[in-house]
């Protein structure tokens, strides 16, 4: 370098002279002499002793036009450097570029090429219904059916396979008629329990609880349902499980996992300690408690060949209705699993999306993916009223205790129909047009309505004449701008709430406010 060495050493083996911090440096990377190439140690190297020095300046630094040249010298490499740099910004530019390209063109592929396997199967399900039962199979099926239980074999069988139904016999019609003489009895002597929850007390209701029960890989709560007797929730959610909760105590009881897509509906049948789970994977299964806490899956249903998409349990909790995509619905009884008949609806090319019984239970209600709502007769099977006007698939259907209003919700909000005069008297438009309206459900005494879109609204019930007053709005505390489903507690006293997050929340008074009440 033509400077002196601050701290000069020597080798032993080649007397040549070294800086000892570069020399250092040297041997500890490479192990020998940089010079000769031979094996060089620290050992080797002896130190030399020498008189502190004033270093003499670099004869480029002792003069003006001399730091100029350097100077320019250091300005031209920095520009080189540059010029580099900036070529290697384009090259990668244009490298990420068409890897844009690429990626987008392999999303349209993959788009095209899911809308055609939909269309596909589509298809293949119409082909599949409409094709002709082989006399071995429908015998088979009666065989099956006889004992009033499933054969082994039939669980096996593909989602949506032709069966013999055996159908609702004089019997079952007898008992549904019975319940609903006696429930229309009680009805007209209901009066609104004083323990239900006050209008002022609705108006403070706030965030209580939080409670992440789901997966967060696969977010989404899509269904809930309450037993009012135990404080126990259920939820379905987009992971494939369900999941029971006590709010009492904010502790899981149970998590209930065997569907492979989404549960769409979960129904509790409080009396016999069982749990309903209609999934997207055309299946709808019926789970049994135990004593100890667990639930079992006691039969797997597979008579659909497309989505489940609603489960509904009659009034006498012994019979269930399921509601599918395939445009049909079927009724089964609960403890042996069979279905009993199954309603195709030709007139329906899309199918159904919601499902309810009327609290008598000899009326159920259908909302299918074409914007209409079907009332039929339990007992005959038929469609024997037709409700139009909304916008997009009925997401959700409520009938009320008092047995003549029913709530639908639809991408266009909220319509109220009047069952005695078969017509719309209210509509609620609440949100945008890009935001449907999700869940509706009247609260157990029917005294008020909950809805769930961008956010969930409670309102007071009035009249055909009376206006419904809107008492609380709740944000969307998931910040996914979602609430999926929304169901009243006992007497109103909270307000469970899933969104497009894992959490479940619920609503209702802060403790000291509610101490206050009570």
């Amino acid at each position: 370098s033509g400077e002196v060495p601050e701290e000069p050493v020597v080798s032993k083996k080649s007397g040549l002279l070294y800086e000892k911090r570069l020399i250092e440096r040297h041997i500890a990377d490479y192990g020998k002499c940089p010079v000769t190439g031979d094996t060089l140690t620290m050992d080797d190297i002896v130190p030399v002793k020498t008189n502190k020095i004033v270093k003499p300046r670099s004869l480029t630094a002792a003069s003006i036009p001399g730091m100029l040249g350097m100077f320019q010298n250091e300005w031209d490499a920095l520009m080189l450097s540059n010029f580099a740099l900036e070529q290697q910004l384009h090259t990668a530019r244009q490298e990420l570029s068409h890897a844009l390209y690429q990626h987008d063109a392999a999303c349209r592929v993959i788009a095209r090429l899911k809308k055609e396997r939909d269309e596909a199967r589509s298809l293949l399900a119409q082909a599949e219904r409409q094709a002709p039962l082989p006399a071995s199979a429908a015998t088979a099926n009666v065989s099956a059916l006889s004992n009033g239980k499933r054969a082994p074999e039939d669980e096996d069988m593909v989602p949506g396979s032709k069966r013999m139904r055996p159908g609702v016999s004089e019997s079952i019609i007898a008992e549904l008629t019975e319940c609903n003489a006696a429930l229309s009895q009680q009805r007209k002597k209901r009066q609104i329990p004083p323990t239900l929850a006050p209008i002022d007390a609705l108006e403070r209701y706030t965030q209580l609880s939080s409670h992440p029960l789901h997966k967060t890989n696969k977010p989404g709560i899509t269904s809930i349902d309450i037993n009012l007797s135990k404080d126990i929730v259920a939820t379905g959610g987009i992971d494939s499980s369900a999941v029971i909760f006590d709010r009492t105590s904010g502790v899981i009881l149970s998590t209930l996992s065997g569907h492979s897509k989404k549960v769409t509906s979960v129904k509790f049948v409080a009396p016999s300690n069982v749990i309903l789970s209609g999934s997207a994977d055309k299946t709808v299964r019926i789970w049994q408690g135990s004593e100890d806490g667990n639930y079992d899956c006691k039969h797997i249903l597979k008579d659909h060949n497309a989505e489940v998409q609603a489960v509904t349990v009659h009034a006498t909790n012994n019979y269930f209705v399921t509601a599918s995509l395939d445009s049909s619905w079927g009724f089964y009884d609960l403890s042996s699993g069979v279905c009993l008949t199954q309603v195709e609806d030709p007139s329906n090319s899309m199918g159904y999306t919601s499902a309810a019984f009327h609290p008598d239970g000899l009326i159920l209600g259908t909302g299918t993916t074409e914007s209409t709502v079907r009332i039929w007769d339990v007992k005959s099977r038929g469609n024997v009223a037709n409700f139009d006007g909304h916008t997009g698939a009925v997401t959700a259907i409520s009938f009320s205790e008092n047995g003549y209003f029913l709530a639908t919700s639809a991408h266009d909000g909220v319509k109220l129909w009047d069952l005695r005069k078969l017509k719309n008297f209210r509509s609620f438009e609440l949100y945008d047009q890009d935001t449907p309206t999700n869940s509706v459900d009247f609260d157990h005494t029917g005294s008020y309505l909950a809805i769930a879109g961008s956010d969930v609204r409670i309102y007071q019930v009035g009249s055909v004449k009376a206006e419904w007053n809107c008492i609380k709005t709740l944000p969307d505390l998931s910040g996914t701008g979602k609430a999926t489903c929304v169901k009243f507690g006992s007497d109103a006293k909270y307000l469970a709430v899933g969104s497009m997050d894992r959490n479940l929340r619920i609503f209702g008074l802060p403790e000291q406010d509610a101490s206050t009440e009570s």
